[in-house]
């Protein structure tokens, strides 16, 4: 799965309706471009090829006043819709996506509902324990990695990945169940007055 898919769905999604730039603008304010593959071109190529696979349904509006072609404006469709939760949910609960796939699900975490998104996150953790598990399960007892040579070194990148992606996962488990977030059907915490 590419960031770039997620990214965009999630940014059409969050605003309605947007032609290429807006959709690019609002990825460029969340710093994507820096973390992900989010670049001008593959926003542009992302939307044309979701629109062409039926994600997405295109409006042209009127052209701008300095003259041009009508600009095309992305809306999601039933099936763009279903097509993003299913990414986001799998991103979730993938034990080892890319960073800038695992990145962009949790910059959109909150479209999910809270129990949804637990869900996600503790499959995502028991795969990582099982992960681990896996590793471990073919050493023998008492194995000292270290003198494994570079097989060891390659062992142990494993296991710190599995424990360190579980760690972060249950870390972000215990927020999203103190309350964490605005999750989808949720009333936004109300603001307090200024002082």
């Amino acid at each position: 799965m590419k960031s770039v898919r997620l990214l965009v769905l999630g940014a059409l999604r969050r605003r309605g309706r947007a032609h290429g730039y807006q959709v690019r603008a609002d990825l460029e304010s969340w710093g994507a471009h820096e973390w992900s593959t989010a670049t001008s071109g593959s926003v542009y190529h992302a939307l044309k090829s979701m629109a062409g696979q039926g994600l997405l349904v295109t409006h042209e509006t009127v052209p701008s006043e300095a003259g041009g072609p009508p600009r095309i404006e992305y809306e999601l469709t039933g099936e763009g819709e279903q097509e993003y939760f299913a990414l986001l949910g799998r991103a979730l609960a993938d034990r080892e996506p890319s960073l800038d796939v695992l990145g962009a699900a949790v910059g959109l975490i909150e479209d999910l509902p809270r129990e949804r998104a637990l869900e996600m996150l503790r499959r995502r953790a028991d795969a990582m324990h099982e992960w681990r598990t896996s590793i471990t399960s073919h050493l023998p007892a008492e194995t000292d990695l270290d003198t494994w040579g570079p097989i060891g070194e390659v062992l142990s990148l494993w296991l710190t990945t599995a424990d360190t992606g579980a760690q972060w996962t249950h870390r972000l488990i215990r927020r999203l169940e103190e309350g964490a977030f605005t999750m989808a059907g949720e009333d936004p915490a109300p603001t307090r007055p200024a002082e």
